[in-house]
C-alpha cells in the first residue's frame, strides 16, 4: 500500500515539474505567435471586401459628450493623426492614429443622416500627410455635410490639417496650435553612391526617358527635377487657391503667407488664417450658434468603432515591434506627395 502511495505521489510530482516547464514555454509562444496570427487573420477580411476606398465594412458610433439626452445636437467629427488615403485598415496594427480619409467619409455619411444633427465641431489635430486624403476629406466636407462647421484646431493643424480646415465656415485655434506650414513636399532618397563604395551597379531598361523617375539607383538630373517641381507647382497653387477661397483672401495675399513655415494659433490669426482664439467649449457654443440652438446644446461624438478584439490585438502587436525596436515613425510610412 505504501508502494501505491510512493509511486502516485512521485507520478504527481513528475507532473508537477512537467507542468511547471511547459506552462511558461506555452505562455512564451503564444505571446510571440499571438500577434502575427492576428496580423494574418485580419488580411483577408481587409482584402475581401476591398473598394477604391479600402474596405467597405468601417463601423461608426455616436457617443454622448453632454447635454440633454435629445433634442437638436452639435455634432463633433476628429481629424486625429497623420492624414492617409483610403482606410485605416493598413495602419491599425501600428496602434498610431491616423485620420484614413475613407473612415472621415464614413463618418460624415453618418452625420448627414442625423435630423437631429445643426451643425458640426470639426476638431482637427494633424501634422498634415496625403495630398489625395487630405482633398478627399475636404470635398466630404464641402458636399456631404449641409449645416455649418466650426473648425477647432487643437494641438496642431498644419499642412494637410489646414487644408481640410478650410472646409469650415469659422476656425477657432488654440493660441499654441501649431498651423499653417501651407504647401507640398516630396522626397527621394538616392544610394546611388553607396552602390559604388558597394562595388553594385543597377542596370535599368526603360521605354522612355522618365520611366525610371526616382529610381534610387540613377542619378536624379536635372530634367527630373523641372519635370517633378511642375508637379509640386501645380499642386502647391491648388492647395493656395483652396486657401484663398476658405479664408477669403487674394491668391496674391495667400502666397505671401503659403511658404511652408509653422504658425502659433496667435500669429495665424494676426494673418487672417483663423478667426478667434479659444478653446473646444467655443467652437462648441460657436456652432451651437450658427445652428440656431438655443439653451445647452446636446453634444454627439461621431467616431469609427474600433472592436475590443482588434483593439487588443493591436495594442499586442504594438507592443512587441516596440520592444523589437521598431521605431513608431517607422510603424507609419505614408507615400507620394505628402502636405507636411
Amino acid at each position: 500500500m505504501s508502494n501505491q502511495n510512493g509511486s502516485r505521489s512521485a507520478a504527481w510530482a513528475l507532473a508537477g515539474v512537467l507542468v511547471g516547464f511547459a506552462l511558461p514555454v506555452c505562455l512564451c509562444a503564444c505571446v510571440a505567435v499571438a500577434p502575427f496570427a492576428l496580423l494574418s487573420a485580419s488580411l483577408p477580411a481587409a482584402t475581401a471586401a476591398a473598394t477604391p476606398f479600402g474596405t467597405a465594412a468601417t463601423s461608426v458610433e455616436r457617443v454622448q459628450i453632454s447635454g440633454p439626452a435629445s433634442g437638436p445636437a452639435v455634432a463633433v467629427v476628429s481629424i486625429n493623426g497623420p492624414i492617409v488615403s483610403g482606410s485605416s485598415n493598413q495602419f491599425d496594427f501600428t496602434g498610431i492614429p491616423v485620420a484614413a480619409s475613407r473612415d472621415v467619409i464614413r463618418v460624415l455619411e453618418e452625420v448627414a443622416k442625423d435630423g437631429d444633427v445643426r451643425a458640426l465641431v470639426l476638431f482637427v489635430d494633424s501634422p498634415g500627410g496625403s495630398v489625395v486624403g487630405s482633398d478627399e476629406i475636404y470635398h466630404a466636407l464641402k458636399t456631404k455635410v449641409r449645416v455649418p462647421i466650426v473648425v477647432y484646431m487643437g494641438n496642431t493643424a498644419a499642412s494637410g490639417g489646414y487644408y481640410v480646415s478650410m472646409a469650415g465656415q469659422h476656425i477657432i485655434a488654440h493660441p499654441n496650435t501649431l498651423t499653417g506650414s501651407i504647401g507640398v513636399i516630396s522626397e527621394f532618397t538616392n544610394i546611388e553612391g553607396l552602390y559604388e563604395k558597394l562595388g553594385l551597379k543597377s542596370v535599368v531598361l526603360k521605354s522612355g526617358e522618365f520611366k525610371d523617375f526616382g529610381n534610387p539607383t540613377s542619378p536624379f538630373t536635372e530634367e527630373d527635377r523641372k519635370l517633378w517641381q511642375a508637379v509640386l507647382d501645380e499642386i502647391y497653387e491648388q492647395f493656395v487657391r483652396i486657401v484663398a477661397e476658405g479664408r477669403r483672401l487674394s491668391v496674391e495675399r495667400v502666397k505671401t503667407l503659403a511658404d511652408g513655415r509653422p504658425y502659433t494659433g496667435k500669429q495665424a490669426l494676426e494673418a487672417g488664417l483663423v478667426d478667434q482664439l479659444g478653446y473646444f467649449e467655443d467652437a462648441v457654443d460657436k456652432a451651437a450658434e450658427l445652428g440656431g440652438i438655443t439653451g445647452e446644446p446636446r453634444v454627439v461624438e461621431y467616431r469609427k468603432r474600433t472592436p475590443l478584439s482588434s483593439l487588443l490585438g493591436i495594442r499586442l502587436l504594438r507592443s512587441v515591434l516596440l520592444a523589437l525596436g521598431v521605431p513608431e515613425s517607422a510603424m507609419i510610412q505614408p507615400r507620394g506627395l505628402q502636405y507636411r
